[in-house]
């Protein structure tokens, strides 16, 4: 089977590149370009006509990715599509299933979550341009149920973070709003001690579910701020 071409639509050049090698570390896939704006994406879909599946970030610097959808629709563009974002809205998520969004992935993520996502779609894929015409409601079923099943397992996180610590660390971050906080800030917060809790700040800012700044003011070394990426 020919490996399936993906452009990664990302406004953060770090979480673009990270997209980007997720998707060529999955056996059947091959990222054929990068773009960081809506106008980069209809370039690069221009100078590749032949995308099959679209990595979109919906809060893009000059638009939607939504409305970018909308507008290749338009144009006869068929790719299909995962949402990429941390946008929750289920009113968005039903608007882009109408548009051709087949996967939801919400960020941080990691390597497993894309990579499961990405081989159910292979599995829909294969199946549908396998049969054709499906010849019964049970293998209309069967389709729908290879893009749709839920991974065997729960994505793997790095050696010893887990899904509860990251989960409370990422609420307290996103509550705090465009302040964000420090490690030390972080961990009071939930209870961990502040290099736990920069490890998981840490594992935010690489997934692309946070922004890391320096904050200056004091003498010596600057101390870092980590804040929630609202825009996406």
């Amino acid at each position: 089977m020919t490996a399936l071409r993906v452009l990664v639509v990302e406004d953060d050049p770090v979480a673009a590149d990270a997209h980007a090698q997720y998707v060529d570390r999955v056996p059947g896939f091959r990222t054929v370009a990068v773009a960081h704006s809506r106008a980069e994406a209809v370039r690069a879909l221009d100078e590749h006509p032949g995308v099959d599946l679209i990595l979109l970030d919906l809060y893009l610097p000059d638009g939607h990715g939504l409305a970018l959808l909308r507008s290749l629709r338009a144009a006869g563009h068929g790719a299909d599509a995962f949402a990429v974002t941390s946008a929750r809205d289920l009113t968005v998520i039903r608007e882009g299933l109408s548009l051709g969004v087949v996967q939801h992935v919400l960020k941080p993520f990691t390597f497993r979550t894309l990579s499961d996502r990405l081989r159910q779609y292979a599995e829909f894929r294969t199946a549908a341009d396998a049969r054709g015409e499906a010849g019964s409601q049970d293998e209309v079923d069967r389709a729908l149920a290879a893009l749709r099943a839920a991974p065997s397992s729960p994505a793997a996180l790095p050696k010893g973070l887990s899904a509860p610590t990251l989960r409370r660390v990422t609420e307290a971050l996103r509550t705090a709003g465009e302040e964000g906080l420090t490690a030390g800030a972080a961990g009071e917060r939930i209870g961990v001690n502040r290099i736990t809790a920069r490890r998981y700040l840490e594992h935010l800012v690489t997934t692309g579910g946070a922004d890391r700044r320096p904050r200056y003011g004091h003498v010596g070394r600057p101390e870092f701020c980590y804040v929630w990426r609202l825009r996406h």
